[in-house]
């Protein structure tokens, strides 16, 4: 059973953060630098932006990532290090060198992260000296048998998740509120953990991942599994998400496991599957896989190693989804000058790819988002959307409910407009969460996705951003 704790990205065993602010920002008093240690070097995958135009940081880290292994985070917020050239890569080095002498690290072992505006360089001094500094800082929370010395624990644990609490607030560039979760979960009758922060607000489409996120857990993993499960899960979670239709230059995601909870090592082999079995397109749902795994295993005995390996994928896969979900509906609500949260359902479809296409055409519609703003009962906007979304489907089947915490109201029945109440309309679009709901009765194939309203302040944020 998967169960929310706190702790934030200091729920897992062996990670200690700190974060201050030096200044990248000319204005404001967040912090702005963010540290991250693990305590051994742990297995690391990742997912990045597929726009072209790829920041420094995103170079950087894919080759980090694809080493295997990671030892350190650095982030810092207000520069996107992104249309940098050589010299972007080189202050990549020099972060990954500075971290590397301050925490006794690989070089090679430190992933770096920059959000913010495109274009300026980095100020690396200051970078290299915050550092330094935040070496000296850093807050964890002490486990059995670790021979790591905790100097700043007080033995409050609430001081340490203050700490992870503030980290994810120092990586927010336009967020208005922090995004953080942890879960607890078990593993072949091991304790687990996965604690993950993640910004973003802005130029947000992903198409690989999540503007900068980061999750941390302490499972044992095979590598190459772990990077499927990973990739599986961003296509049912993070892209299935859009503010603004913009993807940006630094998206990138990284799942960090260094094993500490000790649990027998998930892996292809144990759980007697190829890599291959597992679909990254997210066409079919690696949960269903992990459903079919644990009925194939159902019948063996208890603690044999297949079962228990089987138990064990789906408590992970469950437990990831459960983070990565969390931090996805959050970033959709919380989108630039967003007033309200705007889900789209898509049901009865013949395939999930149908259903995702639609889905993915509402929440982008600027017409359709709109709408949302202002409370507006016109449904024909999404109706709309559905028809050049690509997809096929029967518009004269098609049934469209808006929902909400005050009720729901049909809009569109079976193609047609019916009679409604706008009064009752009006007061199910008011809430902060508006669902709609697409039946398009032609299979049992459905898809969600997360956006947002477009509001004046969105336009007012981004016309003056690099002030």
């Amino acid at each position: 059973m998967v169960n929310k704790v706190e702790g934030g990205i200091l729920a897992a065993k062996g990670y200690s953060v700190a974060s201050k602010r030096i200044g990248i920002k000319p204005k404001g008093e967040n912090r702005d630098l963010t540290l991250i240690k693990c305590d051994v070097p742990a297995t690391v995958v990742g997912t990045f932006t597929r726009n072209v135009v790829k920041a420094a940081p995103v170079k950087w880290d894919m080759k980090v990532v694809a080493g295997g292994k990671a030892s350190a985070v650095v982030i810092n917020t207000g520069i996107a290090n992104a249309a940098t050239g050589d010299e972007g890569l080189e202050n990549c080095r020099r972060e990954a060198e500075a971290v590397a002498k301050s925490l006794g690290v690989e070089r090679s072992h430190v992933l770096t992260m920059s959000t913010g505006v495109i274009g300026p360089q980095l100020p690396i001094e200051k970078i290299e000296q915050g550092i330094y500094d935040l070496s000296k800082c850093l807050v964890a929370v002490p486990y059995t048998n670790t021979a790591v010395l905790r100097p700043y624990f007080d033995g409050n644990k609430a001081n340490a998740y203050m700490e992870a609490s503030e980290a994810a607030k120092a990586i927010m560039t336009t967020d208005t509120i922090p995004k953080e979760i942890a879960v607890e979960f078990e593993m072949s009758g091991k304790t687990c953990h996965i604690g993950a922060m993640c910004k973003g607000s802005g130029m947000i489409h992903p198409n690989m991942g999540t503007m900068l996120g980061f999750a941390m857990s302490d499972v044992n993993i095979e590598k190459e599994l772990a990077q499927r499960i990973l990739r599986a899960l961003v296509e049912r979670t993070f892209n299935m998400v859009s503010v603004d239709g913009d993807t940006s230059t630094n998206d990138t995601f990284v799942w960090l496991a260094n094993g500490l909870a000790e649990n027998d090592e998930l892996s292809a082999d144990t759980l007697g599957i190829k890599l291959t079995d597992i679909d990254e397109t997210g066409t079919e749902d690696i949960r269903d896989l992990a459903k079919k795994l644990t009925e194939r295993t159902s019948r063996l005995l208890d603690g044999t190693p297949e079962k228990t390996a089987a138990q064990d994928f789906a408590e992970l896969v469950e437990a990831l989804y459960t983070v990565m979900e969390y931090l996805a509906k959050t970033m959709a609500s919380d989108g630039e000058g967003a007033s309200r949260l705007f889900i789209a359902k898509v049901v009865g479809a013949p395939d999930y790819e149908t259903a995702k296409i639609l889905a993915k055409s509402i929440i982008t519609s600027n017409l359709t988002k709109a709408a949302i703003y202002g409370r507006d009962a016109n449904c024909g906007r999404i109706f709309c959307a559905m028809g050049y979304s690509g997809a096929k489907f029967d518009p004269d089947k098609t049934d469209i409910t808006m929902m909400s915490s005050e009720g729901s109201i049909k809009l569109i029945e079976q193609g047609k407009l019916p009679e409604f109440s706008e009064e009752e309309a009006l007061k199910i679009l008011s809430p902060d969460e508006i669902t709609a709901l697409c039946d398009i009765h032609s299979g049992d194939c459905e898809a969600t996705a997360w956006g947002c309203d477009l509001t004046h302040e969105y336009v007012t944020i981004n016309a003056d951003y690099r002030s």
